[in-house]
């Protein structure tokens, strides 16, 4: 092999599959064609595509069997290399399993992931991974028994609060640069799309998680932290954050890092031949004019929320899977404050009322259903902070907004009641779903919650608020007992009062928590099967000679 043959940087990263349908993530350290072949003699290959030094392609593999466990190779050559010295040298090996019609689905998911090494000192402060537990399981299960998909549901990345590593190269970086903009207050935080790819190569790149990448196909959705804590949580916040000098690089390098390292595998490749922005930035003639329009789409999507969209469906045996951008898409605006502006919502709508669908499975980063307290703290504090208690306490209600992280839907009025109606119209059709779930991470502990619509909507739909966080970052001994505190009727009681106090009236729709909560790194397994769904919680722990494995910590079924 000639020292200057392409190497892989980052993947494979096994994205999309369906029945008969895979794409397969790359990145390269230069231009070459990518290829994949596999055991059942399919294969694809795409030329690589730069951007800032980076090279990336998605590789496309069609007319698969379905239901059928396929070995796959993926091979690099140099794009520069005449055919007649062209030579294709593997990289890597991977397996993949493509769905059936019929089958079972087996949905793994969790959310907030510090990318953090394996050494004993950072297992014990962070303790095992949630994804390398189920990497070490996969990695000795028949294929038979592996989910058919993971869900990342946001702080995929950590950009505000990066590795004792990363911040190592990040002030090296600082010292060399002497930029001026990047001040004391950013100076340990990602902020341009150089800085964006090393969070990336470090979260998946890792030994311990990334076969499980390459084996078990994988949907992904932003959060606050893939830019920066308590983002979009009020106006407030972004009039203050769009002061800085250093915002505009920060949207820049985050949106069009998003975008290449998960938003493009989230498509089906006709979705991937569809989008305007992948084939304008796949014909472009340069690395410098991708740069430009994926700079320009940046700054649009952040100012225009409605000029992109990061929500996506995924169809699987007989269950809709609607991944919802609860974190970009808000309208801020005070008199009119919603966690989807109306663009997005319309689409939500449409994905949930047009589908036949036994299950409906709403992934979205924030929990629609807290804790019943902080759920009325939330309700208050919007209440407040919006003038319920005159422009004082609204004062005080933004600074506790901010200071508590209170941005959930529960602080989303509107849309809170809006995302009721909604399911309500969905489980009132003459053939409701037999379960519909909301799947969500973000708060760094994990509960199952049971929902009731009331006696005016038929009770033939399971409805569960199914919150699994994290999969490797645990929240603080002082915040857990807050958590615990908050399935405390006395508290909850005292906080419904003040919500009433605040004007606000009881919803049409009540929960309670059935499991939970709990506080360990994790995953969490929906099990969907004909009519029925299950959950299984599993916790991560560290096992003999510092191997991270899953240990079951409760089981239940949802349907009837």
């Amino acid at each position: 092999m000639s020292s200057n043959s392409p190497e892989l940087v980052l993947g494979p990263i096994l994205r999309y599959v369906d029945t008969s349908r895979a794409t397969i993530w790359v990145e390269t350290d230069a231009d070459c064609t990518v290829e994949v072949r596999t055991s059942t003699g399919h294969s694809g290959a795409e030329n690589t595509w730069s951007v800032h030094g980076h090279h990336f392609a998605i590789v496309q593999l069609v007319d698969l069997p379905s239901g059928t466990v396929v070995d796959y190779t993926v091979s690099l050559t140099l794009s520069d290399t005449s055919a007649s010295e062209a030579s294709a040298v593997v990289k890597a090996e991977g397996t993949l399993r493509t769905a059936a019609h019929d089958d079972a689905l087996t949905v793994a998911f969790g959310s907030c992931r510090r990318g953090d090494t394996y050494d004993a000192d950072r297992l014990d402060a962070i303790g095992a991974d949630g994804l390398a537990g189920l990497a070490a399981r996969v990695k000795e299960q028949d294929a038979e028994l592996w989910p058919q998909l993971l869900l990342l549901l946001g702080d995929q990345v950590y950009a505000d609060d990066p590795s004792p590593e990363i911040k190592t190269r990040l002030r090296e970086r600082r010292d060399t640069q002497k930029d001026p903009e990047l001040g004391d207050e950013v100076y340990e935080e990602i902020c341009d799309f150089e800085e964006y790819t090393w969070l990336y190569k470090e979260s998946w790149g890792a030994e311990q998680v990334s076969g499980l990448m390459a084996t078990i196909p994988s949907c992904m959705i932003l959060d606050d932290h893939d830019l920066r804590d308590d983002w979009n949580s009020s106006l407030d916040w972004r009039k203050e954050m769009e002061q800085k000098s250093w915002w505009p690089r920060r949207i820049v390098g985050a949106f069009s890092s998003y975008w290449i390292y998960q938003h493009l595998g989230n498509l089906s490749p006709s979705e991937l031949e569809n989008d305007e922005l992948y084939r304008a930035v796949r014909s472009a003639d340069t690395a410098a004019d991708r740069e430009k329009l994926l700079s320009d789409f940046s700054l649009k999507a952040d100012s225009e929320p409605s000029s992109a969209r990061w929500s996506y469906v995924r169809d699987l045996a007989n269950t809709r899977i609607i991944m919802v951008d609860s974190r970009c898409s808000r309208d801020l605006t005070p008199e009119r404050r919603t966690m989807l502006d109306e663009s997005e919502w319309n689409w939500l709508r449409e994905q949930a009322l047009t589908t036949d669908a036994r299950h409906i499975v709403l992934g979205t980063s924030l929990p629609y259903l807290m804790l019943p307290a902080l759920h009325h703290l939330e309700q208050w504090n919007e209440a407040v902070a919006q003038g319920a208690w005159g422009r004082r306490w609204a004062k005080v209600g933004e600074k506790l907004r901010l200071a508590l992280d209170l941005e959930h839907w529960a602080a989303f009025g509107k849309s809170f009641e809006d995302m009721a109606g909604l399911v309500g119209e969905v489980v009132s059709r003459p053939q409701p779903p037999a379960s519909t779930l909301w799947l969500s991470g973000d708060v760094h502990c994990s509960y199952v919650a049971q929902a009731d619509l009331g006696e005016l909507v038929p009770n033939n739909t399971a409805l569960y608020q199914l919150t699994m966080s994290p999969f490797r970052n645990p929240l603080d001994l002082p915040i857990r007992v807050v958590n615990r505190l908050a399935t405390r009727r006395p508290v909850v009681r005292f906080l419904h009062f003040l919500a009433h106090r605040a004007g606000l009236k009881d919803h049409p729709i009540t929960w309670q928590a059935k499991a939970g909560p709990w506080f360990d790194n994790g995953v969490m397994l929906l099990r969907l099967e004909g009519e029925t769904a299950s959950v299984r919680v599993e916790h991560a722990r560290t096992g003999t000679g510092g191997a991270q494995e899953l240990l079951q910590t409760h089981e239940m079924a949802l349907t009837p």
